[in-house]
């Protein structure tokens, strides 16, 4: 981040979360950088540690007994990495959950082919069917409006480096949106894209500014690209960190 992370002790590595970083903790709120594979919180459907479960013990220090915890504000899909925040109190997740859709989200991602309009904003309204896979609609009565702008930073034999803003924060919004554009992200089979040799999905949450719950101070968080982006796009841990720095 900037200068409050400056004086931010690292865990105990006792204690520290694996597959998260931890970029800021106050009494208010914990900022986190995930990695690609760890869920948010559970879905009651896979096994396996959540991020929401081990910051959960981190702030309790490994005591059962303890009464600290952490509060869910937002999620980022299992194999999004990138900045997630939550709250320690109720009061803050409450603010933050109020403030959302006010806060700045920035993310990259590559996407599969090349977008005729290098720069734009997708709006629709988003629906979910009974296989929990959402999907675009024109009905404003039938699903939730969605809004991204995007903008392609970089091209490469098919593949594409975007970088997106998200206005809204709609389950999987940027994965749909991009697969209605015929560019879903690499590695991302459920919402369309057939390069079947790459694993990971190429979506990183990259920074969130917000405002402090209680200090009202006007706050960026950011978490750099990881390095799998670059074996689609030559150059693309580059220009996006360069951006973040």
């Amino acid at each position: 981040m900037q200068e409050k992370q400056k004086t931010f002790k690292n865990p105990y590595k006792k204690f520290e979360p694996k597959g998260l970083t931890i970029l800021y903790e106050d009494r208010d709120i914990l900022v986190a950088d995930k990695v690609s594979g760890l869920l948010t919180m559970s879905d009651g459907k896979a096994p396996g540690s959540t991020a929401h479960e081990l910051l959960n013990n981190y702030v309790r220090r490994g005591n059962p007994k303890s009464k600290n915890r952490i509060y869910i504000v937002h999620r980022l899909d299992r194999e999004t990495s990138g900045v997630l925040v939550f709250a320690k109190t109720e009061a803050a997740k409450q603010y933050l959950q109020d403030e959302w859709q006010e806060f700045q989200k920035k993310y990259y991602a590559i996407v599969c082919g090349t977008l005729a309009e290098k720069e734009g904003v997708i709006t629709s309204y988003l629906a979910e069917n009974s296989a929990f896979k959402m999907y675009s609609v024109s009905d404003p009565k039938k699903g939730k409006l969605a809004k991204t702008g995007y903008q392609v930073l970089k091209e490469s034999p098919g593949f594409s480096l975007l970088e997106i803003e998200l206005f809204t924060g709609r389950k999987n919004q940027i994965r749909v949106h991009l697969a209605d554009k015929g560019c879903p992200v690499a590695g991302d089979a459920k919402y369309g894209a057939k390069e079947k040799s790459f694993k990971k999905l190429t979506l990183h949450s990259a920074s969130l500014t917000l405002t402090h719950p209680f200090s009202k101070e006007k706050m960026t968080f950011t978490a750099l690209v990881p390095a799998y982006f670059e074996s689609l796009v030559k150059g693309a841990q580059k220009i996006c960190n360069a951006e973040l720095k």
